[in-house]
């Protein structure tokens, strides 16, 4: 087997190199959830094409730790591979930490790409290992030396984000930049993630499919800007906006001789959970880091008031596509030859008709029947099944507007299916409801509010395997941070203008998959003598598929909820319908 074969030849090159374990991550060198073709490293030695993943190639052994979201889909990639899985989160498996440290014996080595595993991560591991002596090897990248049609780095061209669509300029936000520099004391930030420098210069690009930004690296300092890109990117207007901006642009790899260039009395500002290891390494071992998130996560995370209008246009336009699609579906299930694969592309053609549409903001996942229980699935010609007039369809799709990001799930009743499927689409919708509607307290996390969307599930011993929600980018990444709705603990505070995703679901493997998905945005409600209040702004618009509702499950605040929600549905969404749309939409909004 070819996967196999790569493998050996790796573990050639690991005996040849004197090292014992070789250590493979999803990554790039940013730190970056999805990755450019030239950074699939661990799918091409492994075959699973998950986004979440590390490989751990010993010279007898090789595991693949990922989580809960592709336990199913990495069962089935790795068949016949020799590459053992372990479920991240599972009673009884350890962590790759933990594995290493059972295994490995003093004296041996540790291999890896320092620029593409972050510094946290290092570091981690070596306080465990710390009673050993245990060698680190981060120089090679023995992946390049075996993969001989590799990918060459991206090279999309650069271009502006206007200040009417992202609602503040580079000088306003590098200001509130330098004035947490100088609070926190510090004398410089450097910067890796590519979102977060997307953000700061208001510059957008494709080196990344589906996610619209640029491989650069950035530092801040009190007085200086400087960009690292490569310049090929840049046409004279992105030129002589950052350098009337005074931005200072150099080689995108140069950054790693500057980090040797600094002086032992800085303060360095940086998140070591982004800042790749190969960075960290070239600083001099005297100067003073102050490891914390970038200034600009938190900044980017709290929409403006222009960014919020412009997301709530957006989100019309993108309910329009979704519910024209719903439209085409539920009309055409039992006339036309329908694929995962065709349906997909149907869907893009509906968003390709709305105005500043630029591309999905991620690989679309419709998945039929038994494919839905793998919570990121995607159809291959391999896997793309045949939609017929039973059961349901699961479609988790988004795009990239000039105007804002989107992420909506629905799924769809295409015909007959089973009571208890029936139930379990209303108890995701139950969750989905209780949610959105929560009032709170200032000062709440995203894991204080999670059971809201589990409960019902839980009350009939179900659960999922994710985090419940995330934050959305602008004209950004899809996931973005800090702010996420999860069972794990996530210390950041719901704050006024975040935006979060809310999706439940149920994952029957060889069953069947339910996800329902609206973006919430955090607004001010009242404040009272016990503090301020928060709540919930629902801006996703299209119509939750009633023909899966058990009416009886839902309790009457619940069906109020339900039904205003689909009033402002009809509203938002019917202006912009064919005649005979409109009154399609009449009977999927009807009140219940």
């Amino acid at each position: 087997m070819e996967i196999a074969k790569r493998i050996e030849n790796l573990r050639e090159l690991m005996k040849k190199n004197s090292i014992d374990y070789y250590i493979i991550p999803s990554s790039d060198y940013h730190q970056s959830e999805y990755v450019g073709s030239y950074f699939k490293s661990r799918e091409w030695i492994s075959g699973f094409t998950g986004s979440a993943g590390t490989i751990l190639i010993t010279l007898e052994e090789a595991g693949l730790w990922t989580d809960g979201r592709y336990f199913i889909q990495a069962e089935k990639q790795l068949l016949g591979s020799g590459i053992t899985l372990f479920k991240m989160g599972e009673e009884g498996v350890p962590t790759l930490n933990q594995y290493i440290k059972s295994k490995i014996k003093n004296k041996e080595t540790i291999g890896f790409d320092g620029k593409v595993l972050a510094t946290n991560f290092i570091l981690s591991l070596q306080d465990e290992l710390e009673d050993r002596a245990i060698n680190f090897n981060y120089r090679f990248d023995l992946i390049n030396e075996l993969w001989n049609d590799r990918p060459s780095l991206p090279s999309s061209e650069v271009f502006i984000l206007e200040e009417k669509y992202c609602g503040e300029g580079i000088e306003s936000k590098l200001s509130r930049i330098r004035a947490t520099l100088e609070t926190e004391n510090c004398d410089m930030n450097i910067v890796t993630s590519l979102d977060d420098i997307a953000w700061i210069f208001n510059l957008r690009g494709n080196d990344v499919v589906n996610n619209p930004v640029n491989l650069a690296y950035a530092i801040i300092t009190t007085d200086r800007a400087i960009l690292y890109i490569d310049e090929k990117k840049l046409n004279e207007k992105v030129e002589k906006y950052l350098y009337e901006n005074k931005v200072e642009v150099r080689d995108y790899f140069e950054i790693y001789e500057d980090m040797e260039r600094i002086s032992n009395s800085n303060i360095i500002m940086m998140d070591l959970n982004k800042v790749n290891y190969a960075i960290f390494k070239n600083l001099n071992s005297e100067i003073k880091v102050v490891n914390r998130a970038n200034p600009s996560t938190i900044l980017k995370a709290c929409k403006n008031k222009i960014e919020l209008d412009n997301l709530r246009s957006c989100h019309i336009r993108d309910g329009v596509a979704v519910t024209k699609f719903m439209f085409w579906l539920k009309n055409s299930i039992s006339k036309e030859n329908i694929t995962e694969i065709s349906a997909t592309e149907k869907l893009e053609d509906f968003r390709k008709e709305q105005a500043l549409y630029i591309e999905p903001s991620f690989d679309t996942i419709t998945a039929y029947e038994a494919n839905a229980a793998m919570m990121h699935y995607k159809a291959t010609e391999e896997s793309n099944a045949k939609l017929a007039p039973r059961n349901m369809l699961l479609v988790d799709s988004g795009g990239q507007y000039f105007d804002g990001t989107t992420d909506i799930t629905r799924t769809f009743i295409l015909g007959d299916c089973s009571l208890e499927m029936k139930k379990h689409f209303t108890l995701v919708l139950k969750g989905m409801i209780n949610l959105s509607k929560v009032k709170f307290l200032y000062g709440v996390t995203g894991t204080n509010l999670d059971i809201l969307a589990r409960q019902a599930l839980w009350n009939i011993g179900i659960d999922y395997k994710c985090g419940t929600g995330h934050g959305v980018g602008f004209l950004l990444n899809v996931h973005e941070g800090p702010q996420g709705i999860r069972v794990q603990y996530n210390p950041q505070r719901l704050e006024e203008g975040m935006n979060v995703t809310n999706e439940p679901g149920v994952y029957i493997e060889g069953s069947h998959g339910i996800r329902l998905e609206n973006e919430l945005v955090v607004t001010k409600d009242e404040k009272t003598d016990f503090g301020q209040f928060m709540k919930f702004e629902t801006i996703t618009y299209a119509p939750l598929d009633l023909d899966g509702v058990v009416k009886e499950l839902l309790s009457g605040e619940e069906i109020e909820f339900l039904n205003n929600y689909h009033k402002i549905v009809y509203d938002k969404i019917s202006p912009f319908l064919t005649p005979e749309e409109k009154e399609w939409l009449k009977e999927y909004t009807r009140e219940i």
